[in-house]
């Protein structure tokens, strides 16, 4: 591919959690992005850091070949090399920064270390040729979801942002998955429930709301009402659960639905900024994503949904991360350790 003077290209490396991937975005245009997920997980009901780990070794050489040979560039094209430093898993960020590491100094070129929640907020800026999207105007908030992490962060450029407001304890998406393992419904579950919910009364159950101070969410004491409600449910009849599992999850979901917009239409209150955007993984809910565009369509929202495939963990919103830093000069040292937890701000 014929690359036009001053144009940035940057391969993206991402190694998180369990799904090894590669990106290539010239400029914020989309070449390639390449995934390989690890199904191994899925019987033991969560993810185990060091299968995890093993199996980024085994994939990360042949992802980042398919990227590149799907973008049609070669190596020496690369500006430079965005990497997740972190958060994530441990040993599954050491693969990948490693990786990222041995291919800059092989190939001479500068690495750009890129948090991963920073790659999900800038997700909606990827311009993929194959559905071209808009990109939200700044400032803007976003609620980022996902299985670690629950925030509302105010956006005011690329690189500039705050947290507003965020989980004291458990995140969204750790709610969806520990209501998934009550109901026997196996690792992922937040698929699931959305699956099962589709056909349930989201009126049928009421579980508990917790009071919490400013913007900031709680889901702990959402899951104890669950469990607490299977429980007792399940002493006077046996067959409660599986008599009425649409139901559980339709009412549960829409509970931490619920909690989420509460406090992001008291943000948009308190900032009185309207271009709101969803990401992290908990934004594939298509029920949350109807909510959003509800809302928005009430109270005058400009409202982004991230495509489907920029939901997950993926190495586009890396390359595009690493793309807005390394055009303001941001290149990280080889001496750079991944990170397992990172500050609020980033």
């Amino acid at each position: 591919m014929h690359k036009k003077k001053n144009m940035i290209t940057i391969l993206g490396i991402e190694s998180s959690c369990d799904d090894t991937s590669a990106a290539v975005i010239r400029d914020n245009l989309l070449l390639s992005n390449v995934m390989a997920g690890q199904d191994v997980h899925a019987r033991y009901g969560g993810v185990i850091p060091e299968l995890a780990s093993r199996a980024h070794q085994q994939n990360i050489v042949p992802v980042v070949d398919k990227a590149l040979d799907q973008a049609a560039i070669s190596p020496g094209e690369i500006d430079a090399i965005a990497y997740t430093r972190g958060p994530g898993l441990l040993g599954s960020l050491l693969v990948g920064v490693s990786f990222a590491k041995g291919l800059a100094i092989s190939l001479g070129k500068p690495l750009v270390d890129v948090n991963h929640l920073h790659g999900h907020l800038l997700s909606h800026f990827i311009k993929d040729p194959a559905q071209m999207n808009d990109s939200p105007s700044f400032p803007f908030l976003t609620l980022l979801v996902s299985g670690g992490h629950t925030q509302i962060v105010r956006m005011e450029s690329h690189l500039k942002f705050s947290v507003i407001g965020q989980t004291i304890d458990d995140a969204v998406g750790e709610a969806f998955d520990k209501c998934a393992k009550l109901l026997g419904l196996g690792y992922p579950g937040g698929p699931v429930i959305d699956r099962l919910a589709k056909t349930g009364d989201k009126k049928a159950f009421v579980y508990a709301k917790p009071r919490i101070k400013n913007l900031d969410y709680s889901f702990s004491g959402v899951k104890t009402s669950l469990l607490y409600f299977l429980r007792d449910s399940v002493k006077e009849n046996p067959a409660f659960i599986e008599k009425n599992i649409n139901d559980i999850c339709a009412s549960f979901q829409e509970t931490l639905i619920d909690i989420l917009m509460e406090k992001l239409i008291i943000a948009v209150s308190n900032t009185g900024i309207t271009e709101i955007a969803l990401a992290g993984g908990v934004s594939a809910n298509s029920a949350l994503r109807d909510r959003i565009l509800y809302e928005g369509n009430r109270r005058g929202w400009k409202c982004y949904l991230p495509q489907l495939r920029f939901t997950t963990d993926n190495a586009a919103m890396i390359a595009i991360t690493g793309y807005y830093k390394f055009k303001e000069g941001h290149v990280s040292s080889l001496d750079a350790v991944p990170l397992s937890r990172v500050l609020d701000n980033f």
